[in-house]
């Protein structure tokens, strides 16, 4: 069996860049890469949720993997989301993302009509088929796509031989459990909502792909290393400090990806832009918010990392 150390362990999901004028920025792109290897992220989730890339057209999530790939050293895993709500364009991205070298393409079902199984396992396949050489890793959001990855369609799926992994960022940890014992050694899964990290690696995912990781990537690897070292009880502590941060960011008017994107601003002079309409940009009341997500966000890497 192929060995997938890589895919393990601490992987932010990256941020859309844009430039002041809304469009993507690939200088902005590029710099945010920097930022998160010298913080000493070894894997980047590159056009997912978090990259906002069901507001971008194809041509646009092509120009940010490229951007993305031109910066990465050879110890970086790159896994690339390809979907889109039509199989052509998820099919061309997955060919594109094979092409740029990244080591996996990622696939949510298509979401609005309610598809039966089959046709999503087709979906999956034919995106699969496109990057023949390149892994696929399911990424399983029930509560956003309207559809789970159920034990059936799962085991259907494991044909596929490139199939490797699983997102799982279904609120259930169960879940992660019976994918790890439907699929049997070797293969991963992915915890999904950040603020369970420490819950889903104690059930047995191999590490995690979250948005907020990228404003935090020093609390998710310190949390990371706790658990590996099984220092549980500070592993608890810090899992509560990095959930008390989060419920900071969403107490906001505006979208949490503004409020991140400001954060890492204001924190770490990195400039991304804001989000894509129809996501809430910032009001004048989220401010002070801000300042206080951002001291919460400092005194808790001080007394932790």
């Amino acid at each position: 069996m192929k060995n997938r150390d890589h895919y393990r362990g601490v992987i932010p999901a990256l941020y859309a860049c844009y430039d002041d004028n809304g469009a993507i920025s690939t200088s902005r792109t590029r710099k945010m890469v920097r930022h998160l290897m010298n913080k000493g992220v070894r894997g980047l989730y590159v056009c997912g949720s978090s990259g906002e890339c069901i507001y971008q057209s194809v041509a646009e999530r092509k120009q940010s993997l490229e951007a993305v790939m031109s910066e990465k050293d050879d110890q970086l895993t790159v896994i690339a989301h390809v979907a889109c709500n039509n199989t052509q364009d998820s099919v061309e991205l997955a060919r594109h993302a094979q092409a740029c070298g990244v080591d996996a393409i990622a696939s949510i079902p298509p979401i609005y009509f309610r598809l039966p199984e089959h046709a999503i396992a087709r979906y999956w396949n034919t995106i699969s088929d496109a990057a023949p050489d390149t892994d696929f890793v399911i990424y399983n959001i029930p509560q956003l796509a309207g559809v789970a990855l159920t034990q059936s369609l799962f085991k259907e799926m494991l044909k596929n031989p490139r199939v490797v992994a699983v997102k799982n960022s279904s609120p259930y940890v169960q879940d992660i459990q019976m994918y790890k014992a439907a699929a049997g050694a070797g293969f991963i899964v992915f915890n999904g909502p950040d603020e369970q990290f420490l819950a889903g690696r104690a059930s047995g995912a191999d590490g995690g792909i979250g948005g907020t990781y990228t404003i935090m990537p020093e609390l998710f690897l310190k949390l990371d290393e706790l658990f590996r070292n099984g220092e549980i009880s500070v592993g608890q502590q810090l899992q509560q400090a990095i959930v008390d941060i989060i419920t900071a960011t969403v107490s906001c008017h505006g979208n949490m990806y503004a409020v991140n994107k400001e954060i890492l601003r204001r924190r770490e002079d990195l400039d991304i832009g804001s989000v894509r309409a129809p996501l809430a940009e910032l009001s004048e009341e989220d401010s002070p918010r801000i300042d206080t997500c951002c001291d919460l966000l400092t005194n808790t890497i001080r007394q932790y990392c």
